[in-house]
């Protein structure tokens, strides 16, 4: 067996210490650094397509996801102008047979958690904080990391795992700022005794309207209530993760039925994001030097496959240098070979989900039409390309 190969992760979140979990396991020394003072995540939930529980049970860590995560009982859209009931897919069943997988959602920190307690217990993963990545520099025998701070490192490959602006992108692709979307997302989550009865709901809820979506679903269990509003806006170039203004929310969904404009109001204080996302490219390693996630293919929102295209790219990623361990840089030109056309697909197909959630005029009646015309599953069953995961028997062909 060769030698065990050090790597180094830029990026602590949910794809980095993914990677640096799967490398880890397979015997490399893996060295994360986060370029916060502290690892954590925003206090957001997200949605595990079918694909993604399948990485989960790869990685052994099906057990503590089930734990925190909440299974809707099912994946709906309403319209927010009439509440007419567009499509409604119940889960479990016969949804649940098709992938072998089930659909759930998660509070973002509480699987940060999961990745993070899996690679404390990982005696060859090191995690750094207050870490960031400024460039790189390789030869024929390794590459160089250079540090914010004036440090530098040496290892064997760099994994760029450093998000939406990151900085070895940069180094690679060279594609300069990200596509401003003009989608504004405010975000924010309630208890649930503060959500009145007749307000709650056990599914993935989308209220599709023009230019707007609002989307909830239970957290923890049940514990909690996650609350996503969407809407057009030219305003912002760029915000993550900052306060939102309460009376612009309100503007925008006041023809929404009074269901909506009740649980809208239900909130105090939003945080709000500027929804960005990139071109697929072809290429995103440079010798011993490759992305991951957000950093190789950043997407919009509308397939809830951010989180879960980092995890895919990380198994296979540990896949390919299972096949080529001494030799990196056929390793990573193998994964993004792997990788590429999958997540080019995600990238383009979210933002085609996205004008249908925000369709208007006709083309919003078309869309009702559409949904309710076919079977109950079609909206589902389209995307079973994407939810049957990755064959990690045939990656490689």
């Amino acid at each position: 067996m060769s030698k065990p190969l050090s790597v180094v992760v830029a990026g602590g979140g949910i794809g980095g210490l993914a990677a640096a979990l799967v490398l880890g396991r397979q015997g490399h020394d893996v060295t994360v650094l986060e370029q916060s003072a502290a690892f954590g995540e925003i206090g957001a939930g997200i949605q595990l397509g079918p694909n993604i529980f399948r990485m989960f049970e790869l990685l052994g860590l099906t057990a503590a996801i089930d734990e925190v995560a909440f299974f809707p009982a099912g994946l709906g859209m309403n319209d927010v102008r009439t509440g007419e009931q567009v499509v409604r897919v119940p889960l479990g069943g016969a949804e649940r047979a098709a992938y072998g997988y089930p659909y759930g959602v998660i509070y973002r920190v509480d699987i940060h958690n999961v990745f993070l307690d899996a690679c404390k217990a990982q005696p060859t993963v090191k995690l750094r904080t207050a870490s960031k990545v400024e460039s790189y520099a390789q030869d024929a025998e390794g590459v160089t990391v250079q540090l914010a701070g004036g440090e530098s490192l040496r290892a064997d490959a760099l994994v760029g795992a450093d998000g939406l602006w990151s900085r070895v992108r940069q180094s690679i692709v060279g594609d300069g700022k990200p596509r401003v979307s003009g989608h504004i997302a405010y975000r924010a989550v309630l208890k649930r005794e503060e959500v009145p009865t007749h307000l709650w709901s056990d599914d993935v809820l989308l209220w599709g309207g023009e230019k707007t979506h609002l989307v909830h679903y239970p957290l923890r269990r049940g514990e909690l209530f996650n609350l996503v509003a969407v809407f057009h806006s030219n305003k912002y170039d760029e915000g993550w993760n900052t306060f939102g203004d309460t009376a612009e929310l309100n503007e925008r969904f006041a023809a929404a039925v009074p269901q909506v404009r009740e649980l809208l109001q239900k909130i105090e204080t939003w945080k709000m994001w500027v929804l960005c996302d990139r071109e697929p490219v072809k290429n995103w390693s440079d010798g011993r030097v490759t992305l991951l996630g957000d950093a190789a293919h950043p997407m919009l929102q509308y397939l809830a496959q951010g989180a879960g295209q980092a995890i895919e790219d990380a198994v296979v990623l540990g896949e390919a240098l299972k096949h080529t361990r001494n030799d990196v840089a056929s390793a990573f030109q193998k994964y993004q070979k792997a990788r590429y056309l999958r997540t080019g697909r995600v990238q383009l197909t979210a933002r085609l989900y996205g004008d249908i959630y925000h369709a208007s005029g006709v083309a919003r009646e078309l869309r009702n039409r559409m949904f309710q015309g076919g079977e109950e599953s079609a909206g589902f069953a389209g995307l079973s390309w994407m939810y049957k995961g990755v064959d990690l028997n045939r990656l490689f062909d």
